[in-house]
């Protein structure tokens, strides 16, 4: 647990940093080979927790500059029993390495964090399934007790944190939000939408906040969008909308395909950084609680950079 669990991004109207998109940054600019756009296989030897490191702290250096919080996430996505198992891991293997991606950003939070910079360990859950398609759908019950033990694992290691982040349908992040408050911890719900500003199931954005309030109980932190270009769901952020309200951060695409246009692509279409930050720029003047800043895939320390100036400048 950071020095910091009491200037959390919910508690106040601090911006908080985050990084960019890992997977695309390690493959397409590092070169650095993830199966299944795994980033926790490279936890538990001694070049790849390099590589974590060094990624880590080009945008922890960012977040110090400009004297804002940052958000340090594990790179466990992917660390949950399906693509686990995929990968070799069993339970005991997954354990050993959900807690050590928590020692790894606790390491790096240490050479940061001062009263000016709260730096925030937060451990990162991904679908069950595919990101960008609901084809695995469990019932919020078996949701909860699938994501229960990765999320044990983070609160064991001391986060003070959890994010169930690229959500694609309501049962699994209500499982994952019931999860989270079972052990006590903070939970952080991040949908991503298509290209009409709806889950990949067809649900309304709004919808599917509201059914996550009412079967929670209210008990997520707050919530964010994920994997999606800006101009994909800033036309559903209504001022008006009590739900908007719930909603604290993004975290989007440099690009503007679609999830279908980006799994079939074989390069990286990083848009345009500048662009980008004057979109946030343009969603924060109408909604200034929105206070966690970040990136998805294709996006690098440029883009955060951009988003940063853009935003202190608005």
């Amino acid at each position: 647990m950071s020095k910091f669990r009491n200037a959390l991004p919910q508690l106040g109207d601090r911006i908080f940093l985050t990084d960019g998109g890992l997977e695309t940054t390690l493959v397409f600019l590092e070169g650095i080979d993830l199966p299944h756009f795994a980033a926790f296989t490279l936890i538990g030897n001694t070049d790849g927790e390099k590589a974590l490191k060094a990624y880590y702290e080009s945008y922890a250096r960012i977040a110090s500059d400009a004297g804002l919080g940052f958000i340090l996430d594990t790179a466990t996505w992917r660390a949950n029993t399906d693509w686990g198992a995929r990968l070799g891991y069993d339970a005991a293997g997954l354990n050993r390495i959900n807690r050590r991606a928590v020692a790894l950003i606790a390491e790096v939070a240490r050479a940061y964090e001062r009263p000016n910079m709260p730096v925030v360990l937060n451990g990162v859950l991904g679908p069950r399934g595919d990101g960008y398609v609901a084809d695995q759908a469990m019932t919020a019950d078996e949701a909860r007790e699938y994501h229960l033990p990765q999320v044990r694992s983070f609160y064991n290691a001391g986060v003070d944190m959890v994010s169930a982040v690229t959500m694609n349908y309501v049962d699994e992040a209500i499982g994952i939000a019931l999860a989270a408050r079972e052990l006590g911890l903070p939970a952080v719900i991040s949908f991503t939408v298509e290209t009409d500003g709806r889950l990949p199931t067809g649900m309304e954005l709004g919808e599917a906040i509201r059914q996550v309030e009412t079967a929670t109980g209210g008990s997520p932190a707050y919530y964010m969008i994920n994997c999606a270009h800006p101009l994909h769901f800033e036309h559903v952020l209504s001022v008006e909308a009590d739900w908007v309200k719930r909603l604290r951060g993004i975290r989007a695409n440099a690009s503007k395909r679609s999830h279908a246009e980006l799994d079939a692509a074989p390069d990286l279409d990083a848009g345009d950084p500048i662009e980008l930050g004057q979109q946030y720029r343009a969603i924060r003047t109408r909604l200034s609680h929105i206070n966690v800043l970040g990136g998805c895939c294709g996006t690098d320390c440029r883009h955060i950079d951009a988003i940063r100036y853009a935003c202190l400048a608005a």
